[in-house]
Formats: C-alpha cells, structure tokens, sequence
C-alpha cells in the first residue's frame, strides 16, 4: 500500500499529491522536462488540417492518429476505453491510440520537449507538477475548447461544466487543465444502520454531539478519520471555516492577509472538532485512508469524512447492505454560509505544447465531456464527472447523496487554495491539522501557529506570492 492514497474521483486528492511533492514529501525527478522546455517554442501539429465545423471544430483530420495516455488509478480505465467509443462515432478514420499507466511523470515528462504524447492525464503520486508545466510553457491553454461546441447538447463546452472546473484548470488568466472527475466532500454514514436504529443524520455539530452518546451505547464510535495524512482532517476543518465565517475569510487566509486567521468566525468554526476529540468520540488509533475507511465499512465508527472517491476505493469489501451515503459538514447555528458545499473538480489532462495531434486531443477532451461519455463515467467510477447531470441517471445510493447535496448546496462551493500557492504552508497546515485532531493542539493554539506560519511565508520575499480573487 502507498503511503499516499493512489485514486479518487477528483482534483483533489491528485492535486494534494502534486503538493506534497513540491513540499518534498515525494521524490521529484527535477528539470528533465524543463531545462529542455525552457524558452523553446511550442511545436506546430504536424497532422495538417481538416475543415473545421460544429462536429469538428478543432478541424481533426481524417486518416491521423492521437495518443492518449490515461492514469489507471482507483478509477480504472474503463470509463476512458468508453471515451474512445464516443470519440469514434464521430472521427471513425481516426486512430486512438491509449495507454494506461500509474507512472505519468516517469514515462511522460521525458517525452515532454521532443514527442511527446498528445493527450495526458496528469495524475497520481508520479504526475508532473502543474505550475512548472505552466511556467515553462509546456503544455497548451486549452480557452478555444472551452468556446468549442459541446459535444452532444446547446452551448459551449465550457456551458456544460460544473462551477469551479474552469477555475479549477485556470492559471495566469488562461486554461491549461481540463478536470475530468467532480468531487464532493462531507460526512458518510450507513443509512440502512441509521434506520434500523431509527436515527436521524445530523445536518448541525449540536445534533452530532447530541446523537453521539446513542451511537457509542452500540458499542460504536462516532467518528473515524485518516490520522496519517493531515491534509484529510484539513479538508473538514477548512470547510468549517468556509461555513462559519464565510467565503471572504478563506480569501483573506488564501491572500496572507495580516491577521486572517484570526478572523471572527474561524474559532468557533474549528471547536466542535476540538470537543469530538477531547470528548473521546473518535475510533482510537493512528489509521490511515484505507484502514479508517475499513473501519466506517466494518461498522467500527457511525461516521468518516471523506471525498466521493469512496465507494470506488472500498468497493471490494463493501458489506452487502451497507448503505452508503454523504451528507454535509455539520454546522452551527449562526453561521454565515451553512449550506455551502465543499466540491471542486479533478483528474486533470493537459496538451503538451509539442503534442504532434493537438486537434485530436482537443476533440478527444470534448468527447470526454460529452453526455455519453461523462454518464458512463459516473456509472463506472460511482463519482460524478464534472459534466453537469453526470449522476442523474445512475442508480447508486452513495453517487445519488452527493448529487443531491450538490443540487441543493448554496450559491458558492467552498475552496481553499493556499496549500496550491505555498508548499511549506501546505505541509504545516498538514502537520497541524494532525496535531489538532490527535488533541496535542487545542483549536487556540492551531489558530496561532497557522497564523504564525502564513506571517512567515508573507514576509518571505523569495517567495512568490500568488493573490486570489474568487
């Protein structure tokens, strides 16, 4: 098993994994890619060019062959294998040539300033970091597909897309990442266990707290969660904050606003999971991603917070009957944004600048997006894609809970970005977010060396520092 998790449905945790890398948690073969990219001129396709129209915008040629290379992580490859179908109902003189792997970085980044492939899935704990792709002008902005037809339905592409998977892919003003995979966040629970005791899931932290003596008397405990990679307790404390003091106060912690994390709002946002661990309701132990989710599997512990990833990565030893299904963070009584929903997008491909197919691969990515393609997505993987209406129509308890909290969610999606901006806040926020939920830090303390640690990185003039808007 690797020490970090290996798939999920989303940006997300891929995105943690370029993190931690540029943190130096993860080996990184330094400047093959870049000291041969920099200051080189992107290639142009050598594919020639068809005549472009709403089926082929990017004007793809018949007789041309794209190489597609897919990260074969948890979510398998099937669903891209299913991409390849829909791609040929319409290019059928067209050569797909995929490949899977779960070594992105090793076997691509060489390829990257000669021939490279012309289609990759950024992804995994051996994927590319993406702000030196950007920065080295590597890989291709993407902004014509987002204005290209959708595949299959009215409008743009980039009409077709969830909230946030634009901003999601965006660096520097334009589009470079086009995020497959939508995850939601939240709190699961069995909902055939909630009823057959006859509970009721808690949408507020007084309702948990209040429901927690019931659960322990079934010789259950009420929450369990990854104690070995702190950025999974990060994700529930972070969406607190969001939900307590509202979107502008993780703007200003995101912008290393003098004084952010000390905002009103951010205190009493994290003291609920203060008093889960001084209350003693956490599992006992020190288990990571998959021995806590095996625990919540087994009954061990009434909830987990995690992403929609889940099913996919447990599904071989789901109990039969076990219902699963996701409901919000909890909240308190006054907060600014309670129904606010912790989701963004994931599983990035990009273009490599000198990919020799670029029309291919711009077509292959709208095909990708289709209708067809993201539906069989979200059957494949029981994750949403980040299509809009992926999970409509697909007969899964656990994708259908995260559809509907994202259907009724609130006018924003909470996001933080700072652990993108800055890899040595990113791994104290990690550290502290661990020390908080093991009860070495109380939510005081965790407060005062965040801010501690965001001052350090302001005042750093080295550092380059990145400003949020939205």
């Amino acid at each position: 098993m690797s020490v970090i998790p290996e798939n999920l449905g989303d940006l997300s945790r891929r995105t943690l994994l370029q993190r931690a890398a540029a943190a130096g948690l993860l080996a990184t073969p330094a400047m093959g890619l870049l000291s041969a990219c920099a200051g080189s001129e992107p290639s142009k396709s050598d594919t020639g060019g068809a005549a472009k129209s709403k089926d082929n915008p990017f004007g793809v040629k018949d007789g041309s062959a794209v190489k597609v290379v897919v990260f074969n992580g948890g979510l398998g490859d099937q669903w891209a294998k299913e991409d390849k179908t829909v791609f040929n109902a319409k290019h059928p003189n067209v050569t797909v040539n995929m490949s899977s792997t779960q070594k992105i970085k090793t076997e691509e980044q060489p390829k990257m300033a000669t021939q490279p492939s012309d289609l990759v899935m950024n992804s995994g704990a051996d994927s590319m970091d993406r702000a030196t792709l950007i920065n080295e002008g590597a890989i291709e902005p993407l902004d014509d597909l987002l204005t290209a037809p959708a595949w299959d339905g009215e409008g743009t592409v980039a009409d077709s897309l969830l909230p946030g998977t634009v901003s999601d892919g965006t660096q520097n003003g334009k589009f470079y990442v086009v995020n497959i995979a939508f995850t939601v966040w939240g709190n699961w629970y069995n909902a055939a266990k909630f009823k057959q005791e006859g509970w009721e899931a808690p949408k507020t932290w007084d309702e948990f707290f209040a429901l927690a003596p019931k659960i322990k008397a079934k010789g259950m405990a009420p929450y369990v969660h990854d104690a070995v990679h702190g950025y999974y307790p990060r994700w529930g404390l972070m969406a607190s904050i969001w939900k307590s003091a509202g979107k502008q106060v993780i703007v200003d912690i995101d912008n290393l606003k003098d004084g952010a994390w000390k905002a009103d709002g951010i205190l009493k946002a994290l003291e609920p999971w203060e008093k889960m661990v001084k209350d003693k309701l956490l599992l006992p132990g020190k288990l990571d991603h998959t021995q806590s989710q095996q625990a919540f599997l087994d009954g061990k512990a009434a909830f987990i917070q995690v992403g929609t990833w889940l099913k996919n990565e447990m599904a071989a030893t789901i109990p039969p009957g076990f219902e699963m299904t996701l409901s919000d963070y909890w909240s308190n009584a006054d907060d600014k944004a309670a129904k606010d929903v912790f989701a963004s997008s994931g599983e990035g491909f990009v273009v490599p600048s000198k990919a020799p197919n670029k029309e291919a691969a711009k077509e292959f990515l709208r095909a990708i997006l289709s209708k067809a393609g993201s539906a069989k997505f979200a059957e494949l993987t029981k994750s949403l894609a980040s299509t809009k209406g992926s999970g409509d129509n697909v007969q899964d308890s656990a994708l259908s809970s995260a559809n509907a909290l994202m259907k009724n969610g609130g006018s924003e999606l909470i996001s933080f970005k700072f652990p993108d901006f800055y890899a040595d806040l990113d791994k104290e926020s990690q550290n502290l977010s661990e020390e908080l939920m093991a009860g070495r830090l109380t939510a005081q303390q965790f407060v005062d060396k965040m801010q501690a640690a965001a001052d350090k990185v302001a005042k750093d003039s080295s550092i380059k520092k990145q400003t949020r808007t939205a």
